[in-house]
């Protein structure tokens, strides 16, 4: 038997969610190996993320299964007012499982999604939403310029064409493209002949900017449209995260990016802030002949007998331990 009433009954009002939802996905299972400086790059992550966006929003975290320090940090964070929703899930449920929650749950109208390794600058949200809000028919932006596969905008190009100023060439600073390369494990020298071989694509419409092109790991998006793909239907944790910027080409859907480097990819390491891929870049020493020496044991170690092996070692003791 009920006593008394409840005292919600008296409540007038209820907060109201912000226009737009930041939406971080983040895993990091354990603290040592590939994730030994996975947390710090987290923390850099959202720290960035609410400094100088541009626009105001609410911040929602997936946590897709990390290890205990991980959700003590996080869970610190939303105590502390920094996140405003944070999911923490028993489980990996993989990028798609944790996309149905998020992209389906994120209240705002505007769902600016980001994986945990995303290093942002000032004005990162609003020079992202305004794209998204100037043309039409968006599927998704993303907060950095950089060469993505043809096959996933051709309907941007064509929407281009007759609706539009559309130039093509070389947009995207050597620097610029290289930087974002080298993040990725790519090397120098085979970045030279890809950036050489392609091209970018400038779209001017109603005087906003934007280059074709976006991509699964940072972008924004209107929910509603977000909502047409859900769900996915993923059976590998990785991998398969470009069935969306598949399934919004084939929907005629337009995919942008904005015109200069707003977002940046981290990786595993802070060693993008630390330096180590501007060491690499064209106007340091190592350009102008110099050359780092390299330990024997580290030669030993790259080589590709021995680099598959370990390698095969460790993603079997990984798999007996998270798969």
């Amino acid at each position: 038997m009920r006593k008394g009433q409840n005292p919600a009954k008296f409540v007038k009002d209820v907060a109201r969610p912000e226009r737009i939802t930041a939406a971080l996905l983040n895993y990091i299972p354990f603290l040592s190996g590939f994730y030994a400086e996975t947390l710090d790059v987290l923390t850099v992550s959202l720290e960035s993320m609410r400094k100088d966006a541009g626009l105001s929003f609410d911040l929602m975290v997936f946590d897709n299964g990390s290890c205990p320090e991980v959700r003590d940090f996080l869970i610190k964070e939303k105590e502390e007012g920094r996140i405003q929703y944070l999911i923490l899930s028993e489980k990996n449920m993989g990028k798609g499982g944790a996309w149905n929650v998020m992209l389906a749950g994120a209240p705002g109208e505007i769902i600016a999604y980001t994986d945990a390794d995303v290093l942002f600058s000032p004005n990162w949200l609003s020079r992202s939403v305004e794209i998204l809000e100037a043309f039409p028919n968006v599927g998704m932006v993303t907060a950095r310029p950089f060469r993505t596969p043809p096959e996933f905008y051709e309907s941007t190009l064509k929407w281009a064409r007759q609706n539009a100023i559309l130039e093509d060439g070389q947009f995207i600073p050597w620097e610029t493209f290289l930087e974002f390369n080298l993040s990725l494990g790519q090397s120098e020298e085979e970045n030279k002949k890809v950036y050489a071989e392609t091209k970018d694509w400038r779209i001017q419409y109603k005087g906003v900017t934007a280059m074709a092109g976006a991509s699964h790991w940072q972008f924004a998006a209107y929910k509603s449209t977000l909502q047409q793909f859900l769900p996915f239907d993923m059976d590998k944790p990785m991998g398969q995260v470009r069935q969306l910027d598949k399934r919004m080409n084939d929907a005629g859907l337009l995919r942008l990016m904005v015109s200069d480097p707003l977002a940046m990819n981290m990786s595993n390491t802070l060693g993008y802030l630390r330096g180590e891929l501007k060491a690499q870049t064209p106007s340091t020493s190592l350009r102008a002949g110099s050359k780092r020496k390299t330990s024997f044991g580290k030669r030993v170690l790259e080589l590709n007998p021995v680099k598959k092996l370990l390698l095969a070692i460790y993603n079997k003791i990984f798999s007996w331990y998270y798969s």
